[in-house]
């Protein structure tokens, strides 16, 4: 496969994905797809936006005349399917969107590489990224694996699972060759500030509160989105079509535990006495059908195709906490304007 489609390459995971193939494959041609909604920002990709191999194709997956139009004329190989909307509470605010761009979306791009590829699917791949939210919540023990069944619990894991079943659909029905990968909560660079990392540590630099769900008690595994950008290179390149893959960090915090951590980091960075950012978190209304753990177990793509984190969560949090201290006019741009707004209603206590 040597034309790829990578949709949603200017938002958080994608643009390290984008960059990854453009850089480690030359000989590829890459083509990023992305509509640029609020999450989307090509500022994420000016280090590659003069490579010969990369193209940039600002469109809408939901528009399906569009997408079969953009197969025919650039007859991609293979196809990473990043573009979708992701937070949990704009999903709650407005879960129609989320049936639009992740379900509707990933339909209009299953059946555009089923018409192209033509029943010819030798050196092809429909590449579908999914996340863990769409097995539900965990208890205080146990773990997800490949076989754990679905149970979404918000509208955007009840999006991110239907489309999941309608890309297992599509190889069922008519053989198309695909694969689908579930990931935890991904950290680093470039994320924009909705999220609970970038939001805490623009709001410690800015002396504003930090605002927790509920007591803070609720898990996750954490994944330095540079790690999953090598799972995702691993999988496309080694994965066998049908398979579903776990990614994981093998990294479970509780978010007050993390935030903590996050707020003496940012203390040590920032020469502020120790303790001092602690005193910002506030703890507000808790998310309606809030999942109490997520994990992972990412042991299948360790055994099958020698995948692991290359970071410790401590090493990965200080990186990424000094590439935002070290891009505060890319935090300024992507803080301004519509999502203030969007913040000041979301996070009242």
């Amino acid at each position: 496969m040597k034309r790829i489609l990578i949709t949603g390459g200017a938002g958080f995971i994608g643009n390290h994905v984008v960059r990854l193939f453009v850089n480690k494959f030359p000989e590829y041609e890459i083509y990023n797809l992305d509509q640029l909604t609020y999450a989307g920002n090509l500022e994420n990709l000016k280090d590659i936006e003069g490579k010969e191999n990369y193209t940039f194709i600002k469109g809408d997956i939901t528009n399906a005349q569009f997408i079969d139009e953009l197969f025919i004329k650039y007859q991609f190989e293979g196809v990473i399917h990043l573009a979708a909307e992701s937070h949990v509470d704009r999903s709650i605010s407005d879960p129609l969107a989320f049936v639009n761009t992740n379900v509707i979306g990933t339909v209009n791009l299953l059946n555009a590489a089923k018409s192209c590829w033509a029943n010819d699917y030798s050196n092809k791949l429909f590449y579908h990224i999914s996340t863990d939210e769409v097995y539900g919540s965990l208890g205080e023990e146990g773990l997800f694996t490949e076989e754990t069944s679905y149970d979404p619990q918000s509208p955007y894991s009840a999006s991110k699972g239907s489309s999941d079943h309608f890309v297992r659909a599509y190889a069922n029905t008519y053989k198309l060759p695909i694969v689908i990968s579930n990931c935890s909560n991904n950290y680093g660079p470039n994320q924009f500030p909705e999220k609970l990392l970038p939001l805490c540590i623009n709001n410690i630099k800015n002396n504003k509160p930090l605002p927790i769900y509920g007591k803070g008690e609720n898990i996750r595994d954490w994944l330095y989105v540079v790690d999953h950008a090598r799972a995702i290179n691993t999988i496309f390149h080694q994965g066998r079509a049908g398979e579903t893959y776990n990614i994981g960090g093998i990294n479970e915090w509780k978010n007050i535990d993390i935030v903590k951590l996050l707020c003496d980091i940012m203390d040590k960075k920032l020469n502020r006495p120790e303790g001092k950012s602690r005193e910002l978190i506030t703890f507000v209304k808790d998310r309606a059908g809030h999942d109490m753990r997520y994990a992972i177990d990412a042991s299948k793509i360790e055994k099958e195709l020698g995948w692991t984190p290359s970071l410790q969560f401590e090493e990965g949090l200080e990186k990424t906490v000094d590439w935002y201290l070290s891009n505060t006019n890319w935090l300024e741009n992507v803080t301004s304007g519509d999502y203030q707004n969007y913040y000041s209603n979301q996070y009242q206590s």
